[in-house]
């Protein structure tokens, strides 16, 4: 088990195995390597928490609730980094963000877990616009 403090959920203590590595950490927080998913109350959305750093927190949706079709090729090197060999342990999740009323899924930012390992990897896809939702 391993403990550490958020700001968000208090102290937070949880098996080693729930812990996804990150081996280039996220954009733009390249430095924060370990991350645990956490459910949000009885909905599809995640938090996506940072083991290392309490302030740190991504709220996070399998792509395919909001998007059905959405689909996009995992390159062989992200393949290779993460130890993707059977796409059946792909776990996909996109963060989510809000502008006033929007809400916007980073589609062009996937995230992709191998759930064999838990390593995982974010993704920056070219062809696949952010979806915009309304809130209501």
């Amino acid at each position: 088990m391993i403990r550490f403090k958020t700001s968000r959920f208090g102290e937070l203590e949880v098996a080693e195995d729930r812990i996804i590595t990150f081996p280039e950490g996220l954009p733009g927080f390249i430095n924060l390597k370990r991350f645990v998913l956490l459910d949000y109350k009885d909905t599809d959305i995640k938090w996506l928490q940072a083991v290392d750093s309490p302030d740190v927190a991504f709220i996070v949706i399998d792509p395919f609730t909001i998007e059905p079709n959405y689909e996009f090729q995992v390159p062989e090197t992200a393949r290779k980094l993460i130890g993707l060999e059977d796409p059946a342990n792909a776990a996909v999740l996109v963060i989510l963000r809000t502008e006033g009323e929007k809400v916007i899924a980073n589609m062009q930012g996937p995230l992709v877990i191998n759930s064999a390992n838990m390593l995982g990897v974010q993704l920056i896809l070219e062809s696949t616009e952010p979806r915009v939702y309304n809130k209501n």
